[in-house]
Formats: structure tokens, sequence, C-alpha cells
């Protein structure tokens, strides 16, 4: 009989800085996504799959995490604190030491990645294979801004290629940073160095003629790692493009307990955080508003983050930004293209506007 995987490593541990300013206080993995915290859309699709121990590799930031650990109805949490940074594989190394060791394999999921992915399914596909180790893949439209995963008509992986500069290479598949790693693999990363998954340990198990099972997701992914991808994932949550057991009920914004928003037009998948509230007249659309922010009447937000206890003023246009935790915006501002303004900044009115397209 295939052996059941019921353990799970996170690895949470990173510093997200291609997120910044937002993670300057809060770690990507706590960040929201449909109101949600993404690693409690994690756990709880761990949870569903009959994982009954997971472990939090964790790092940076790792005393806020204190909030998930314990007792899940049923499943348990604990976390591994990595003092220092021991890499993709060698933080699974550091954290697998704190599991039990019930069964063969355990399943490893990237604490930045979102998707509707079949967890059960996966983990059982890859003990019934008798793989060493099973990769979530994802088919991209152009692989070759990606490492990419090349597999035989089985699924096997044959091989890893790192950004192919190869005008001719037919592979569509990149890593999507979902994994079941068989205990024994686990067992040889070594302890004492970094080590990486991607560079390191895939190629050499590969060149030992270890059995790499490559798995394609046909289901919602994406990575988390950018605002623009955080923001777009958050609205598909909202609107039910992307389940997972703590999705809540799908429309078109949603309003978290004692949010106020009378009086605005709420579009495309927004999330206004708890006590957040957005004055009369205001628009938001496809938006995260967070925790006790300020809206101002007649503002325009489109594509875009407002932080915990960020205040923007009135008549402003925010459209793709990111604006820090407790930062000031002042009225009249227009704010695009990508900017983002630091926790605590404070802009004054009217501060920074964009000119008119010349034809």
């Amino acid at each position: 009989m295939a052996d059941r995987v019921t353990e799970a490593v996170i690895l949470v541990g990173g510093a997200g800085t291609r997120l910044r300013p937002l993670t300057l206080s809060t770690p990507k993995p706590l960040l929201p996504v449909g109101g949600v915290p993404i690693l409690a859309h994690q756990l709880a699709q761990a949870q569903a799959a009959g994982i009954e121990h997971v472990v939090l590799a964790t790092a940076y930031r790792a005393e806020v995490f204190g909030a998930y650990l314990g007792d899940w109805d049923g499943m348990r949490v604990d976390h591994r604190f990595e003092p220092e940074p021991l890499g993709t594989a060698g933080a699974v190394r550091h954290a697998a030491a704190a599991l039990p060791g019930d069964g063969e394999s355990l399943l490893v999921v990237n604490g930045d990645i979102l998707t509707a992915l079949d967890l059960r399914g996966f983990a059982d596909a890859h003990s019934a294979a008798g793989a060493d180790v099973s990769l979530q893949l994802i088919e991209v439209p152009d692989p070759k801004q990606f490492g990419c995963v090349s597999v035989d008509d089985t699924g096997r992986v044959q091989a890893f290629v790192e950004k192919p500069a190869d005008e001719d290479y037919a592979g569509k598949y990149v890593n999507g940073a979902m994994y079941a790693f068989r205990r024994d693999v686990v067992a040889a990363i070594p302890g004492d160095r970094p080590v990486s998954t991607e560079r390191e340990v895939f190629p050499q198990l590969l060149a030992m003629g270890a059995h790499l099972r490559g798995q394609v997701c046909t289901e919602y992914w994406s990575d988390l790692g950018r605002p623009e991808s955080l923001v777009r994932a958050s609205a598909d949550t909202v609107l039910g493009v992307m389940r997972s057991p703590v999705s809540g009920v799908a429309g078109e914004f949603r309003l978290m307990p004692g949010a106020v928003a009378a009086g605005v037009r709420l579009t495309g998948g927004t999330v206004i955080g708890e006590d957040a509230r957005v004055e009369p007249g205001a628009s938001v659309e496809a938006s995260i508003v967070r925790a006790g922010a300020r809206v101002g009447p007649g503002t325009q937000i489109r594509d875009s983050i407002v932080g915990v206890g960020a205040s923007i003023g009135a008549n402003c246009v925010l459209d793709g930004v990111v604006v820090g935790d407790n930062a000031s915006v002042g009225a009249g501002n227009e704010l695009r293209l990508g900017l983002r303004v630091w926790q605590d900044a404070v802009l004054g009115d009217g501060a920074v506007r964009f000119a008119e397209r010349l034809d």
C-alpha cells in the first residue's frame, strides 16, 4: 500500500523584500489575500487534505507567527526558527527535524504561493509513483523568463533549464514551488551550510538517476512575491476565481468586521479591512484597504494596496500603487505607475501629480 503523507513544512522565513514597504511590519505569509492571511489559506488547505502535523520554517519576524501555532482542530502546527539563512533546501531539512517522521514522505510548501491544487491528490500521486521528489509544475506562455522544467511523456523530470536562451526551446513548464519529498532525500541535504533546492539539490538528484516527478497544476496558482500579484490574487479570491477552505462567499467586494463604506462604489474583488473607513463618494476597484485605514471622499483607488492605519485624503487618485502602513497622503494627490509610498511617510496636499499626456 502506498505511503500516506501526513506531515508538511511551510517555508515562511523570507523577508519579502520585493513587497516592501508592506513587509516592513508584516511578514509576507501573513499579508491578507481576500481578507485572510496567505498562511491561513495554506494551513486550511493542509488540514482539509488530512495533514496532521505542520512545521513552519521561520526566520524573519518569527515572533509574529505565534498566533498560528498549536492545535488546528486535530492538525498540529509548530515552528522551527532558522537563526541564519540556510537556503530553500537547508530550511526544509532544518524544519523537518521537528517532525516525528510519520511516513516516508512529507509535503513542502513555499509560504508565498497561493494555489487551489488538490494537496491530498498531489501527495497520494507522489506516493503511488514511488517518486523521490514530486514537483508542482505551472504552464506559462513564455517560460524563457523563468527557470524551466523539462519532463517526458510520463511526467518524469528530464532537466532543469535556467532561463533558456535558445529561441527554439520547446519547454513550457516552470517550478510551482509545491513539493513532496521522500524523507531520505531531506536527510541527505547538507546541514552545515546554505543549500538551494533549485540550483543544487534537484540537479544533483537528476545526475544520480533519482526519480523526480512533475505534476502539472491546472488549478489556480499565483506567486505572491510582488504587489501586483498580491492585489490580483486577493481580488480573485473575493470574486471566487480562487477557492480555498477559508475563501468565504464570492462577491464584488468584502467588508471585514468594523469596516465602514456607505455611499461608496466597491468593485472588482475589493477588500476593506477591519475598522477601516471609506468616505462617501469614494470608489475602490480591485484593491486592498487594510485594517484601520482611512480613504477620503471623492478618492478613486484601483489595483492598489493601502496599508494598515494609512490615511488617504479627499479627491486623490491611486492607480497601481502601494501606500505603506501609517503613511499619510494629503488631499488631491495623484499616485500611479507602481509608485510606493513608504511606511510612516507624509505627503502634503497636492504633493504628487502626473502631467497630462500630450498627443
